[in-house]
Protein backbone atom coordinates (compact mmCIF):
# COMPACT_ATOMS: atom_id res chain seq x y z
CA UNK A 1 0.00 0.00 0.00
CA UNK A 2 1.20 3.54 -0.81
CA UNK A 3 0.32 5.87 1.83
CA UNK A 4 1.04 9.71 1.81
CA UNK A 5 0.81 12.40 5.01
CA UNK A 6 0.91 15.69 4.50
CA UNK A 7 3.17 15.85 1.35
CA UNK A 8 3.78 19.36 0.42
CA UNK A 9 6.20 19.97 -3.22
CA UNK A 10 8.50 23.34 -2.69
CA UNK A 11 9.92 24.35 -6.41
CA UNK A 12 13.00 25.95 -4.65
CA UNK A 13 13.81 28.21 -7.86
CA UNK A 14 10.41 29.69 -7.97
CA UNK A 15 10.23 29.93 -3.99
CA UNK A 16 6.31 27.84 -4.97
CA UNK A 17 4.93 25.36 -3.53
CA UNK A 18 3.22 23.39 -6.11
CA UNK A 19 1.49 21.08 -3.68
CA UNK A 20 0.62 21.74 0.39
CA UNK A 21 -0.85 19.32 3.02
CA UNK A 22 -1.57 16.62 0.63
CA UNK A 23 -2.49 13.03 2.22
CA UNK A 24 -3.86 9.87 -0.01
CA UNK A 25 -4.35 5.87 0.25
CA UNK A 26 -3.37 4.25 -2.91
CA UNK A 27 -5.44 0.88 -2.22
CA UNK A 28 -6.10 -2.22 -4.41
CA UNK A 29 -8.44 -1.31 -7.32
CA UNK A 30 -7.66 1.95 -7.63
CA UNK A 31 -6.90 3.54 -10.98
CA UNK A 32 -6.26 7.29 -10.20
CA UNK A 33 -5.65 9.59 -12.69
CA UNK A 34 -3.55 12.84 -11.90
CA UNK A 35 -4.97 15.65 -13.87
CA UNK A 36 -4.35 19.39 -13.47
CA UNK A 37 -2.64 21.82 -16.16
CA UNK A 38 0.81 22.48 -17.16
CA UNK A 39 3.08 23.00 -14.79
CA UNK A 40 0.82 22.08 -11.51
CA UNK A 41 3.35 19.06 -10.63
CA UNK A 42 1.73 16.08 -11.96
CA UNK A 43 4.66 14.59 -13.32
CA UNK A 44 6.78 16.21 -9.74
CA UNK A 45 3.98 14.38 -7.31
CA UNK A 46 4.98 10.93 -9.48
CA UNK A 47 8.34 11.19 -9.34
CA UNK A 48 8.74 12.22 -5.43
CA UNK A 49 6.80 8.96 -4.76
CA UNK A 50 9.40 6.64 -7.28
CA UNK A 51 12.71 8.50 -7.14
CA UNK A 52 12.81 11.21 -5.01
CA UNK A 53 16.73 11.48 -5.08
CA UNK A 54 15.96 13.11 -8.67
CA UNK A 55 14.30 16.06 -7.23
CA UNK A 56 16.48 16.86 -5.09
CA UNK A 57 18.13 19.77 -7.04
CA UNK A 58 14.54 21.63 -7.28
CA UNK A 59 12.21 20.44 -5.18
CA UNK A 60 12.04 20.78 -1.41
CA UNK A 61 9.88 17.91 -0.06
CA UNK A 62 8.19 17.46 3.01
CA UNK A 63 5.79 15.25 4.61
CA UNK A 64 5.68 11.27 4.36
CA UNK A 65 5.57 9.11 1.54
CA UNK A 66 5.60 5.38 2.70
CA UNK A 67 6.19 2.66 0.30
CA UNK A 68 7.47 0.08 2.49
CA UNK A 69 7.44 -3.50 1.07
CA UNK A 70 6.38 -1.96 -2.49
CA UNK A 71 7.75 -3.10 -5.99
CA UNK A 72 7.38 0.27 -7.60
CA UNK A 73 6.84 0.21 -11.52
CA UNK A 74 7.57 3.82 -12.88
CA UNK A 75 7.23 5.00 -16.71
CA UNK A 76 8.80 8.67 -16.68
CA UNK A 77 7.23 10.90 -19.20
CA UNK A 78 10.57 12.03 -20.75
CA UNK A 79 13.52 9.65 -20.35
CA UNK A 80 17.08 11.30 -19.94
CA UNK A 81 19.67 11.58 -22.71
CA UNK A 82 22.02 9.38 -21.21
CA UNK A 83 19.47 6.95 -21.04
CA UNK A 84 18.37 7.44 -24.40
CA UNK A 85 21.71 6.63 -26.26
CA UNK A 86 22.09 3.00 -24.12
CA UNK A 87 21.22 -0.15 -25.91
CA UNK A 88 18.05 -1.94 -25.65
CA UNK A 89 19.19 -4.97 -23.80
CA UNK A 90 21.80 -2.91 -22.14
CA UNK A 91 18.61 -1.02 -20.46
CA UNK A 92 16.70 -4.71 -19.94
CA UNK A 93 19.63 -6.29 -17.98
CA UNK A 94 19.91 -2.97 -15.81
CA UNK A 95 15.80 -2.70 -14.96
CA UNK A 96 15.49 -6.57 -15.21
CA UNK A 97 18.08 -8.54 -15.73
CA UNK A 98 17.98 -12.54 -17.22
CA UNK A 99 19.36 -14.13 -14.38
CA UNK A 100 15.65 -14.33 -12.30
CA UNK A 101 13.78 -13.69 -15.03
CA UNK A 102 9.96 -14.77 -15.23
CA UNK A 103 9.86 -16.73 -18.88
CA UNK A 104 6.31 -17.40 -19.29
CA UNK A 105 5.55 -13.93 -18.16
CA UNK A 106 8.09 -12.30 -20.17
CA UNK A 107 6.74 -14.41 -23.76
CA UNK A 108 3.13 -13.40 -22.92
CA UNK A 109 3.92 -10.03 -22.60
CA UNK A 110 6.21 -9.69 -25.80
CA UNK A 111 2.66 -11.50 -27.36
CA UNK A 112 0.31 -9.07 -25.57
CA UNK A 113 1.81 -6.14 -26.42
CA UNK A 114 3.17 -6.76 -29.97
CA UNK A 115 6.62 -6.19 -29.15
CA UNK A 116 9.24 -8.15 -30.79
CA UNK A 117 11.87 -9.38 -29.10
CA UNK A 118 14.59 -8.60 -31.54
CA UNK A 119 13.99 -5.51 -31.23
CA UNK A 120 15.90 -6.40 -27.53
CA UNK A 121 19.00 -5.91 -28.99
CA UNK A 122 23.11 -4.41 -28.73
CA UNK A 123 22.61 -3.04 -32.40
CA UNK A 124 19.81 -1.20 -31.54
CA UNK A 125 19.83 2.29 -29.06
CA UNK A 126 16.55 3.13 -26.91
CA UNK A 127 16.51 6.31 -29.45
CA UNK A 128 16.10 4.54 -32.52
CA UNK A 129 12.76 2.78 -31.08
CA UNK A 130 9.65 4.44 -32.18
CA UNK A 131 7.71 6.45 -29.82
CA UNK A 132 4.80 3.38 -29.43
CA UNK A 133 8.14 1.32 -28.93
CA UNK A 134 9.66 2.84 -26.12
CA UNK A 135 6.48 3.07 -24.27
CA UNK A 136 5.55 -0.29 -24.69
CA UNK A 137 9.62 -1.75 -23.99
CA UNK A 138 9.40 0.02 -21.18
CA UNK A 139 6.20 -0.99 -19.97
CA UNK A 140 7.53 -4.35 -20.42
CA UNK A 141 10.33 -4.10 -18.35
CA UNK A 142 8.30 -2.66 -15.59
CA UNK A 143 5.69 -5.78 -15.55
CA UNK A 144 8.87 -8.36 -15.61
CA UNK A 145 10.05 -6.59 -12.12
CA UNK A 146 6.25 -7.69 -10.97
CA UNK A 147 5.68 -4.50 -9.40
CA UNK A 148 2.65 -4.24 -6.31
CA UNK A 149 1.85 -0.94 -8.22
CA UNK A 150 2.54 1.19 -11.39
CA UNK A 151 2.93 4.55 -12.10
CA UNK A 152 2.60 6.17 -15.57
CA UNK A 153 3.22 9.63 -16.22
CA UNK A 154 1.57 10.05 -20.19
CA UNK A 155 1.65 6.69 -21.28
CA UNK A 156 -0.34 7.00 -24.08
CA UNK A 157 1.88 10.40 -25.65
CA UNK A 158 3.60 7.92 -28.38
CA UNK A 159 1.17 5.68 -28.72
CA UNK A 160 -0.77 5.02 -32.19
CA UNK A 161 -4.45 4.32 -31.97
CA UNK A 162 -4.39 0.65 -32.12
CA UNK A 163 -1.71 0.32 -29.30
CA UNK A 164 -4.01 3.18 -26.84
CA UNK A 165 -6.93 0.68 -27.28
CA UNK A 166 -4.40 -1.78 -26.10
CA UNK A 167 -3.18 0.82 -23.24
CA UNK A 168 -6.90 1.08 -21.89
CA UNK A 169 -7.48 -3.01 -21.54
CA UNK A 170 -4.09 -3.49 -19.87
CA UNK A 171 -4.67 -1.15 -17.30
CA UNK A 172 -8.28 -1.64 -16.89
CA UNK A 173 -7.04 -5.61 -16.81
CA UNK A 174 -3.97 -4.71 -14.00
CA UNK A 175 -5.15 -6.04 -10.54
CA UNK A 176 -2.12 -4.04 -8.78
CA UNK A 177 -3.62 -0.50 -8.17
CA UNK A 178 -2.41 2.49 -10.41
CA UNK A 179 -1.53 5.80 -10.52
CA UNK A 180 -1.24 7.57 -14.20
CA UNK A 181 -1.44 11.15 -15.48
CA UNK A 182 -2.53 11.39 -19.40
CA UNK A 183 -3.62 14.25 -21.65
CA UNK A 184 -6.09 11.52 -23.56
CA UNK A 185 -9.45 12.17 -22.54
CA UNK A 186 -10.93 8.79 -23.63
CA UNK A 187 -8.03 6.85 -21.84
CA UNK A 188 -8.65 9.08 -18.51
CA UNK A 189 -13.16 8.34 -19.21
CA UNK A 190 -12.26 4.37 -19.56
CA UNK A 191 -9.99 3.76 -17.18
CA UNK A 192 -10.24 5.83 -14.19
CA UNK A 193 -12.05 5.38 -10.95
CA UNK A 194 -10.12 8.21 -8.39
CA UNK A 195 -9.40 11.61 -9.40
CA UNK A 196 -6.76 13.58 -7.97
CA UNK A 197 -6.93 17.29 -9.62
CA UNK A 198 -3.86 19.58 -8.58
CA UNK A 199 -4.47 22.86 -9.30
CA UNK A 200 -2.58 26.77 -8.77
CA UNK A 201 -4.60 29.67 -7.61
CA UNK A 202 -4.27 33.32 -7.55
CA UNK A 203 -1.31 33.17 -10.65
CA UNK A 204 -0.14 30.29 -8.74
CA UNK A 205 0.90 31.50 -5.51
CA UNK A 206 -1.88 29.15 -3.93
CA UNK A 207 -2.01 25.21 -4.58
CA UNK A 208 -5.17 23.27 -4.02
CA UNK A 209 -5.73 19.67 -4.60
CA UNK A 210 -8.88 17.66 -4.91
CA UNK A 211 -9.62 13.83 -4.45
CA UNK A 212 -12.83 12.66 -5.60
CA UNK A 213 -13.80 8.72 -5.76
CA UNK A 214 -15.39 9.25 -9.33
CA UNK A 215 -14.33 8.14 -12.91
CA UNK A 216 -13.05 11.06 -14.82
CA UNK A 217 -16.48 11.93 -16.79
CA UNK A 218 -18.58 12.21 -13.77
CA UNK A 219 -15.89 14.04 -11.62
CA UNK A 220 -15.80 16.91 -14.30
CA UNK A 221 -19.32 16.93 -14.52
CA UNK A 222 -19.68 17.44 -11.33
CA UNK A 223 -17.20 20.17 -10.95
CA UNK A 224 -18.95 21.82 -13.38
CA UNK A 225 -22.04 22.07 -12.21
CA UNK A 226 -20.78 23.02 -8.52
CA UNK A 227 -19.03 25.64 -10.02
CA UNK A 228 -21.52 27.06 -11.77
CA UNK A 229 -24.12 26.49 -8.43
CA UNK A 230 -21.66 28.33 -6.22
CA UNK A 231 -21.03 31.20 -8.97
CA UNK A 232 -25.04 31.91 -9.36
CA UNK A 233 -25.25 31.54 -5.32
CA UNK A 234 -22.22 33.87 -4.54
CA UNK A 235 -23.42 36.37 -7.33
CA UNK A 236 -27.27 36.12 -5.86
CA UNK A 237 -26.19 36.69 -2.05
CA UNK A 238 -23.52 39.85 -2.96
CA UNK A 239 -26.42 41.61 -4.99
CA UNK A 240 -28.87 41.37 -1.52
CA UNK A 241 -26.41 42.17 0.36
CA UNK A 242 -24.94 44.75 -1.88
CA UNK A 243 -28.95 46.16 -1.92
CA UNK A 244 -29.02 46.23 1.93
CA UNK A 245 -26.13 48.08 1.94
CA UNK A 246 -26.93 50.77 0.06
CA UNK A 247 -30.12 51.01 2.05
CA UNK A 248 -27.65 51.44 5.10
CA UNK A 249 -25.65 54.11 3.66
CA UNK A 250 -28.70 56.44 2.84
CA UNK A 251 -29.85 55.93 6.50
CA UNK A 252 -26.17 56.60 7.78
CA UNK A 253 -25.69 59.67 5.39
CA UNK A 254 -29.31 61.09 6.12
CA UNK A 255 -28.88 60.65 10.18
CA UNK A 256 -25.17 62.38 9.87
CA UNK A 257 -26.50 65.06 7.88
CA UNK A 258 -29.41 65.72 10.44
CA UNK A 259 -26.91 65.69 13.03
CA UNK A 260 -24.44 68.23 11.23
CA UNK A 261 -27.69 70.39 11.03
CA UNK A 262 -29.60 70.11 14.08
CA UNK A 263 -29.76 73.63 15.91
CA UNK A 264 -28.15 73.97 19.72
CA UNK A 265 -31.37 75.49 20.83
CA UNK A 266 -32.67 71.36 20.64
CA UNK A 267 -30.55 69.38 22.66
CA UNK A 268 -33.92 66.73 23.27
CA UNK A 269 -33.75 66.26 19.23
CA UNK A 270 -29.74 66.35 19.27
CA UNK A 271 -29.83 63.08 22.02
CA UNK A 272 -32.34 61.66 19.77
CA UNK A 273 -29.97 61.64 16.67
CA UNK A 274 -27.16 60.80 18.36
CA UNK A 275 -28.50 57.74 20.01
CA UNK A 276 -30.18 56.70 15.81
CA UNK A 277 -26.45 57.32 15.29
CA UNK A 278 -24.99 54.53 17.63
CA UNK A 279 -27.90 52.24 16.34
CA UNK A 280 -27.07 52.90 12.75
CA UNK A 281 -23.30 51.96 13.65
CA UNK A 282 -24.46 48.81 15.41
CA UNK A 283 -26.01 48.17 12.02
CA UNK A 284 -22.70 48.92 9.85
CA UNK A 285 -21.06 46.07 12.19
CA UNK A 286 -23.55 43.53 11.82
CA UNK A 287 -23.34 43.58 7.78
CA UNK A 288 -19.48 43.57 8.46
CA UNK A 289 -19.85 40.44 10.30
CA UNK A 290 -22.67 39.79 7.42
CA UNK A 291 -20.69 40.08 4.50
CA UNK A 292 -17.37 37.59 6.14
CA UNK A 293 -20.16 35.21 5.86
CA UNK A 294 -21.48 35.35 2.42
CA UNK A 295 -20.81 32.32 0.00
CA UNK A 296 -17.62 32.82 -1.49
CA UNK A 297 -17.25 32.48 -5.36
CA UNK A 298 -15.02 29.40 -5.87
CA UNK A 299 -11.91 28.84 -6.14
CA UNK A 300 -10.93 27.03 -9.67
CA UNK A 301 -8.08 26.98 -12.00
CA UNK A 302 -9.24 28.20 -15.53
CA UNK A 303 -8.11 25.89 -18.75
CA UNK A 304 -6.19 27.76 -21.35
CA UNK A 305 -6.84 30.81 -23.29
CA UNK A 306 -6.57 29.78 -26.97
CA UNK A 307 -8.28 32.34 -29.81
CA UNK A 308 -7.25 32.73 -33.41
CA UNK A 309 -7.80 35.87 -35.33
CA UNK A 310 -11.12 36.05 -36.86
CA UNK A 311 -9.18 38.11 -39.80
CA UNK A 312 -7.31 35.04 -41.06
CA UNK A 313 -9.25 34.07 -44.06
CA UNK A 314 -7.63 31.45 -46.55
CA UNK A 315 -10.29 31.56 -49.29
CA UNK A 316 -12.57 28.67 -50.12
CA UNK A 317 -11.06 26.30 -52.86
CA UNK A 318 -7.27 28.08 -52.59
CA UNK A 319 -4.66 25.79 -53.54
CA UNK A 320 -2.62 25.01 -50.25
CA UNK A 321 -0.81 21.92 -51.13
CA UNK A 322 -0.40 19.55 -54.02
CA UNK A 323 1.90 17.03 -52.89
CA UNK A 324 2.91 13.85 -55.24
CA UNK A 325 5.83 11.49 -54.08
CA UNK A 326 7.10 8.02 -55.70
CA UNK A 327 8.77 6.98 -51.98
CA UNK A 328 8.41 8.61 -49.10
CA UNK A 329 11.59 7.59 -47.19
CA UNK A 330 13.49 8.32 -43.92
CA UNK A 331 17.02 7.99 -45.02
CA UNK A 332 17.78 4.90 -47.01
CA UNK A 333 14.41 3.21 -45.81
CA UNK A 334 11.53 3.28 -47.79
CA UNK A 335 8.14 3.98 -45.55
CA UNK A 336 5.56 4.54 -48.35
CA UNK A 337 4.78 4.20 -52.25
CA UNK A 338 2.76 6.63 -54.10
CA UNK A 339 2.03 9.18 -51.96
CA UNK A 340 -0.75 11.78 -53.38
CA UNK A 341 -2.33 14.42 -51.09
CA UNK A 342 -4.18 17.28 -51.90
CA UNK A 343 -5.16 20.17 -49.71
CA UNK A 344 -7.62 23.28 -50.53
CA UNK A 345 -8.62 26.20 -48.13
CA UNK A 346 -10.03 26.22 -45.51
CA UNK A 347 -9.79 22.56 -44.95
CA UNK A 348 -8.76 20.92 -41.83
CA UNK A 349 -6.92 17.55 -42.46
CA UNK A 350 -5.69 14.96 -40.23
CA UNK A 351 -3.35 11.69 -40.92
CA UNK A 352 -3.59 8.52 -38.79
CA UNK A 353 -1.39 5.47 -39.07
CA UNK A 354 0.53 2.86 -37.02
CA UNK A 355 3.78 3.78 -35.16
CA UNK A 356 6.60 4.09 -37.27
CA UNK A 357 4.68 4.36 -40.79
CA UNK A 358 6.01 7.63 -41.69
CA UNK A 359 3.78 10.55 -40.49
CA UNK A 360 6.18 12.82 -39.17
CA UNK A 361 8.54 12.81 -41.59
CA UNK A 362 6.00 13.19 -44.22
CA UNK A 363 4.69 16.28 -41.68
CA UNK A 364 7.98 17.36 -42.71
CA UNK A 365 7.94 16.70 -46.45
CA UNK A 366 4.79 18.57 -46.30
CA UNK A 367 6.52 21.59 -43.91
CA UNK A 368 9.53 21.74 -47.42
CA UNK A 369 6.65 22.17 -50.16
CA UNK A 370 5.19 24.89 -47.90
CA UNK A 371 8.42 26.58 -48.03
CA UNK A 372 8.39 27.48 -51.36
CA UNK A 373 4.90 29.57 -51.44
CA UNK A 374 4.02 32.66 -49.57
CA UNK A 375 1.61 31.29 -47.45
CA UNK A 376 2.19 32.45 -43.55
CA UNK A 377 2.32 28.45 -41.64
CA UNK A 378 3.00 27.52 -38.22
CA UNK A 379 4.68 24.38 -37.26
CA UNK A 380 4.32 22.34 -34.13
CA UNK A 381 6.72 19.84 -33.84
CA UNK A 382 6.05 16.48 -32.17
CA UNK A 383 9.47 17.15 -30.47
CA UNK A 384 9.19 20.48 -29.32
CA UNK A 385 13.59 20.78 -28.83
CA UNK A 386 13.37 20.55 -32.50
CA UNK A 387 12.96 24.38 -33.36
CA UNK A 388 13.13 25.63 -29.93
CA UNK A 389 16.52 27.06 -28.61
CA UNK A 390 16.57 25.03 -25.13
CA UNK A 391 18.49 28.62 -23.21
CA UNK A 392 16.03 31.01 -24.61
CA UNK A 393 12.82 31.90 -22.41
CA UNK A 394 9.23 31.99 -23.51
CA UNK A 395 9.72 35.72 -24.11
CA UNK A 396 12.24 35.33 -26.25
CA UNK A 397 11.09 32.70 -27.95
CA UNK A 398 7.72 34.20 -29.07
CA UNK A 399 9.19 38.13 -29.82
CA UNK A 400 10.95 38.30 -32.83
CA UNK A 401 12.10 42.09 -31.60
CA UNK A 402 13.12 43.50 -28.49
CA UNK A 403 10.25 46.14 -29.00
CA UNK A 404 8.54 47.24 -25.89
CA UNK A 405 5.00 46.89 -27.35
CA UNK A 406 6.44 43.67 -28.65
CA UNK A 407 7.50 42.50 -24.96
CA UNK A 408 4.32 43.83 -23.67
CA UNK A 409 2.10 42.33 -26.02
CA UNK A 410 3.71 38.79 -25.57
CA UNK A 411 3.88 39.11 -21.43
CA UNK A 412 0.21 40.10 -21.41
CA UNK A 413 -0.57 37.01 -24.00
CA UNK A 414 1.51 34.51 -21.92
CA UNK A 415 -0.27 35.91 -18.54
CA UNK A 416 -3.51 34.65 -20.11
CA UNK A 417 -2.04 31.10 -20.82
CA UNK A 418 -1.46 30.85 -17.06
CA UNK A 419 2.55 31.92 -17.50
CA UNK A 420 4.11 33.10 -14.12
CA UNK A 421 6.44 35.97 -14.38
CA UNK A 422 8.96 33.47 -13.40
CA UNK A 423 7.77 30.73 -15.43
CA UNK A 424 8.29 33.55 -18.66
CA UNK A 425 12.04 34.00 -17.97
CA UNK A 426 13.10 30.31 -17.29
CA UNK A 427 15.13 28.67 -20.13
CA UNK A 428 12.59 26.83 -22.01
CA UNK A 429 14.35 23.24 -21.30
CA UNK A 430 13.52 23.78 -18.02
CA UNK A 431 9.46 24.24 -18.76
CA UNK A 432 6.83 21.46 -18.69
CA UNK A 433 5.64 19.47 -22.13
CA UNK A 434 2.59 21.19 -21.69
CA UNK A 435 3.92 24.68 -21.46
CA UNK A 436 6.28 24.07 -24.37
CA UNK A 437 2.69 22.92 -26.39
CA UNK A 438 1.55 25.95 -25.26
CA UNK A 439 4.12 28.50 -26.57
CA UNK A 440 3.60 27.04 -30.12
CA UNK A 441 0.25 27.64 -30.26
CA UNK A 442 0.73 31.49 -28.80
CA UNK A 443 3.57 31.65 -31.69
CA UNK A 444 0.86 30.63 -34.21
CA UNK A 445 -1.83 33.02 -33.00
CA UNK A 446 0.85 35.81 -32.46
CA UNK A 447 2.38 35.00 -36.17
CA UNK A 448 -0.77 35.26 -37.53
CA UNK A 449 -0.49 31.66 -39.12
CA UNK A 450 -3.00 30.72 -42.28
CA UNK A 451 -2.00 27.68 -42.34
CA UNK A 452 -1.36 24.94 -39.33
CA UNK A 453 0.73 22.15 -39.34
CA UNK A 454 0.56 20.22 -36.16
CA UNK A 455 2.50 17.08 -34.99
CA UNK A 456 0.03 15.77 -32.15
CA UNK A 457 -0.65 19.11 -30.66
CA UNK A 458 -2.36 17.64 -27.56
CA UNK A 459 0.06 15.00 -26.53
CA UNK A 460 1.15 17.39 -23.75
CA UNK A 461 -1.81 19.22 -22.57
CA UNK A 462 -4.42 19.36 -19.77
CA UNK A 463 -7.53 17.09 -20.58
CA UNK A 464 -9.54 19.64 -19.10
CA UNK A 465 -8.12 21.90 -21.58
CA UNK A 466 -9.08 19.86 -24.64
CA UNK A 467 -12.55 20.87 -25.12
CA UNK A 468 -11.02 24.77 -25.14
CA UNK A 469 -8.28 23.78 -27.48
CA UNK A 470 -10.73 21.80 -29.83
CA UNK A 471 -13.26 24.57 -30.10
CA UNK A 472 -10.57 26.85 -31.02
CA UNK A 473 -9.07 24.60 -33.89
CA UNK A 474 -12.54 24.54 -34.80
CA UNK A 475 -13.38 27.85 -35.42
CA UNK A 476 -9.80 28.85 -37.20
CA UNK A 477 -11.13 30.06 -39.89
CA UNK A 478 -7.58 28.57 -42.24
CA UNK A 479 -6.18 25.89 -43.01
CA UNK A 480 -4.98 22.44 -40.37
CA UNK A 481 -2.87 19.46 -41.52
CA UNK A 482 -2.44 17.47 -38.45
CA UNK A 483 -0.86 14.31 -37.20
CA UNK A 484 -2.48 13.30 -34.53
CA UNK A 485 -3.88 9.86 -31.88
CA UNK A 486 -6.22 11.97 -29.89
CA UNK A 487 -9.35 10.47 -30.56
CA UNK A 488 -11.49 13.12 -29.58
CA UNK A 489 -9.43 16.03 -31.39
CA UNK A 490 -10.18 13.87 -34.31
CA UNK A 491 -13.24 13.43 -34.48
CA UNK A 492 -14.50 17.19 -33.28
CA UNK A 493 -11.87 19.18 -35.36
CA UNK A 494 -11.32 16.98 -38.96
CA UNK A 495 -13.08 17.31 -41.92
CA UNK A 496 -11.19 14.60 -43.54
CA UNK A 497 -8.96 11.55 -42.27
CA UNK A 498 -6.11 9.93 -43.87
CA UNK A 499 -4.73 6.76 -42.98
CA UNK A 500 -0.75 6.63 -44.26
CA UNK A 501 0.36 2.69 -45.05
CA UNK A 502 2.94 1.38 -46.91
CA UNK A 503 0.66 1.77 -50.05
CA UNK A 504 0.29 5.40 -49.26
CA UNK A 505 -2.33 7.69 -48.23
CA UNK A 506 -5.67 6.71 -47.87
CA UNK A 507 -9.05 8.83 -47.37
CA UNK A 508 -10.85 6.90 -44.64
CA UNK A 509 -14.45 7.07 -43.10
CA UNK A 510 -12.85 7.69 -39.19
CA UNK A 511 -16.23 6.53 -37.28
CA UNK A 512 -15.98 3.15 -39.52
CA UNK A 513 -12.47 2.97 -38.90
CA UNK A 514 -12.63 3.51 -35.30
CA UNK A 515 -15.53 0.38 -35.20
CA UNK A 516 -13.53 -2.05 -37.35
CA UNK A 517 -9.81 -1.34 -36.45
CA UNK A 518 -9.84 -1.22 -33.02
CA UNK A 519 -12.62 -3.81 -31.68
Amino acid sequence: MLIIKDLSLYLTKDLRTILADFSFSLLDGMKVAVIGEEGNGKSTLLKAIADPASLQAYVEIKGEIITQGEVIGYLPQVLEDEILDQTVETYFRQRVGWADLDYRLYYQLLKEMDFPEGRISEQITLRQLSGGEKIKFQLLCEMLRQPTLLLLDEPSNDLDLTSIKWLEKFIIGLEIPVMFVSHDELLLENCANTIIHLEQLIKKSKPQHTIAGLPYSEYVQNREEQIIRQTKLAKKEKEEFDAKLERYRQIYQRVQHELRTVSRQAPSVAKNLKDKMRSVKSMGKRFEREKEQLAKKPDFEESIDIEFSEEILVPNGKRILDLHLDQLKAGDLVLAQNIQLSVVGPRKICIIGENGCGKTTLIKRILRELEQTSIRYGYMPQDYAEVMEREKNAVEFLASSQKKEELTKVRTYLGSMNFTKDEMLHPLWELSGGQRAKLYFAKMILDRAEVLVLDEPTRNLSPLSGPEIRSALQRFTGCIIAVSHDRKFIKEVFEQVFLLSPEGLQLIDYEQFLETELN
